[in-house]
């Protein structure tokens, strides 16, 4: 039975973000027209499989996204904590240049009007990942390549924002070149001097 729900959990995060990217040869919907019951027959399961693991479809969206978005977006903990964070915010600059960033911006906009899903959000994706920013920042200012006594959630913020804005306000690249010159921007006032 737990395998069976394993894998019934799996199919209908798979089938979120079928349908929200156009993955498996469906045309792509938005977060808006997605509904519990595309999704329940897109994975073949039911809708009360579906109410078992989610209260709404804010909750399977945001568990989609971080299935697939964590794995291609790494924190690495190990070599040098600048160059990690810079592989780091360049890994997710590419991966907003396609499917998942107009999915993340469609987040972020329902966020905007329903406090829930902001809260769930930020408590099950977002404060994971500044965490992890954040311990390689401070490595960073232990091993001499940031300012000491900075704030490293102001630093985190800062580094994260242009990335966001660019997906956003669509104003710039997301390549990696692109993300590069952002970062030596940024980085450039919180170095040592």
């Amino acid at each position: 039975m737990a395998v069976r729900s394993e894998a019934s959990r799996k199919a209908v995060l798979q089938a979120t973000m079928e349908l929200l990217d156009g993955r498996g040869g469906t045309p792509a919907v938005t977060l808006q027209k997605l509904s519990i019951e595309s999704i329940a027959r897109q994975a073949g399961v039911s809708k009360m499989t579906i109410y078992r693991w989610w209260p709404n479809k804010a909750a399977i969206v945001i568990d989609s996204f971080i299935d697939n978005h964590v794995v291609q977006t790494p924190v690495r903990q190990d070599g040098p904590a600048l160059a990690a964070l810079r592989e780091h915010l360049a890994s997710l600059a590419r991966v907003y240049s396609g499917p998942e960033g107009r999915l993340i911006a469609q987040l972020i906009a329902e966020c905007q009007y329903d406090a829930a899903t902001l809260a769930e959000f930020k408590e099950r994706f977002w404060k994971g990942r500044v965490a992890a920013a954040q311990s390689l920042i401070e490595r960073a200012v232990l091993e001499g390549d940031l300012t000491p006594g900075l704030d490293p959630d102001l630093i985190a913020e800062t580094l994260y924002a242009p990335i966001y804005f660019r997906l956003l306000f669509q104003t710039g690249e997301l390549d990696r070149a692109s993300t590069e010159a952002l970062l030596d921007a940024v980085l450039t006032g919180f170095a040592p001097h």
